[in-house]
């Protein structure tokens, strides 16, 4: 089906712009709304939150919104699909329940247990002595992770037994809300971190390029963890036969119980890979966009998006054929002084014209009074591609040496590993 079609974007982070600037590229676009947006999708926003769902549903009934694409994953924990398609509307994202492999760490492992997919051991604790006395036995290293949803900030790697215990208290006393009511301890797995989001109608899933993340705020992987610090794509230790692996035995296992239990899964299935020794385990599941992963993948992205979302919708997925550029893709993140934790806003960020097909993608921006300022964490995401990593690192880090952001910080070794 190809008319003209109004879409709306929830969210305000960079993987909306990138997600933005993608779907404007579409010949099927007759107009674009982001909700709220922000100074990176200035010409398309709504001031409307993503978690306000009954505004949101009103607005697209209003516009005659042909599809949303929902962004963050707090909304779709919220229910945002249920309630767009309760009111008639085209919506692309997984229902509340199908949420849950995000928005609930027990409830994922619980189905990675019945789909047979290699994860690492865990257990689940609701009270902190037994999660203690678990972590005396087990020793370290080990994972501890807030059950619920923590802005991806519910994960710490404990390579001690002191740090471990430490985390049981900083994760159930509260800090971090509800998600920590409920914890998982996992067995510490080694390899190397690949990120794979795919397309997802129900039965059917397509694999976008991978990627690999670097979630530490400082170089050398050290430092607190972050939403993310930026990212590149594709990782050279990927390969056709390892993707053809992780679809069968991971991906289409997933789909396969999600159906079995009534919540088909249609939306973006991201997998958290650890590529071990013994062959690719899941670390997790998301249940959306990557951020900072999707300002590589829409880089490389050379089909038309709109037409692949609204396949999945109608469960005619298996009728796409994607198409990617060979370019490697790279995106750094600059973030506020101060940020993951208590970090600087409004300032003042001044951006030079760009010249060479790279893409300033805005994340935490606002404008007042004709002034781009920061209001977030992480703030920009400069992303390049090139014929080799090594070009397109170039191309991002010259241009993030033309940006005037006091106080900004930035890891200087995005990708490095890869090039060794």
């Amino acid at each position: 089906m190809s008319y003209s079609k109004r879409v709306l974007v929830v969210g305000n982070g960079g993987r909306e712009h990138a997600l933005a600037w993608k779907l404007a590229q579409s010949p099927e676009l007759e107009q674009l709304f982001v909700a709220p947006g922000n100074a990176g999708t200035v010409s398309w926003n709504v001031a409307i939150p993503a978690q306000d769902i009954e505004r949101l549903v009103e607005f697209a009934l209003q516009e005659k919104i042909d599809l949303t694409l929902v962004g963050p994953e707090d909304p779709l924990s919220l229910g945002i699909v249920d309630a767009f398609q309760k009111a008639g509307l085209r919506v692309f994202g997984p229902n509340q329940t199908a949420a849950l492999l995000e928005g609930s760490k027990s409830f994922a492992k619980t189905i990675m247990e019945e789909a047979k997919i290699p994860t690492a051991a865990w257990q689940v604790f609701v009270d902190s002595d037994q999660a203690k006395n678990y972590i005396q036995a087990i020793g370290a290293p080990c994972v501890l992770k807030a059950d619920g949803l923590a802005a991806g900030k519910g994960v710490i790697v404990a390579q001690d037994l002191e740090t471990a215990l430490q985390a049981v208290d900083e994760i159930m006393d509260g800090g971090f809300g509800s998600a920590g009511k409920k914890l998982v301890i996992e067995e510490f797995l080694e390899g190397q971190e690949v990120s794979l989001l795919c397309f997802c109608d129900g039965i059917t899933a397509l694999p976008m390029v991978p990627v690999q993340d670097h979630k530490r705020v400082l170089d050398g992987d050290q430092g607190l963890n972050t939403g993310g610090m930026g990212t590149y794509s594709p990782p050279p230790i990927w390969s056709k036969e390892l993707e053809a692996n992780v679809m069968r035995d991971l991906v289409v296992p997933t789909l396969q119980v999600m159906q079995e239990r009534g919540t088909p899964f249609v939306g973006v299935l991201f997998l958290g890979l650890m590529l071990t020794p013994k062959g690719p385990k899941l670390l997790e599941y998301n249940v959306r966009f990557g951020d900072p992963e999707t300002q590589v993948v829409m880089k490389r992205l050379k089909s038309d998006l709109l037409p692949i979302i609204w396949a999945c919708t109608e469960g005619r997925l298996s009728e796409i054929r994607l198409e990617w550029n060979n370019e490697v893709a790279v995106c750094v993140v600059m973030a506020a002084q101060g940020y993951p934790l208590a970090y600087t806003k409004g300032v003042p960020i001044r951006l030079p014209v760009v010249k060479d097909g790279s893409v300033i993608f805005h994340a935490g921006t606002d404008i007042r009074e004709g002034q781009l300022l920061s209001s977030g964490g992480r703030v920009l995401g400069i992303t390049s591609d090139g014929e080799t990593l090594q070009e397109a690192r170039e191309k991002a880090y010259n241009l993030v040496q033309q940006i005037d952001f006091p106080n900004a910080h930035y890891r200087r070794d995005i990708g490095s590993k890869a090039l060794l």
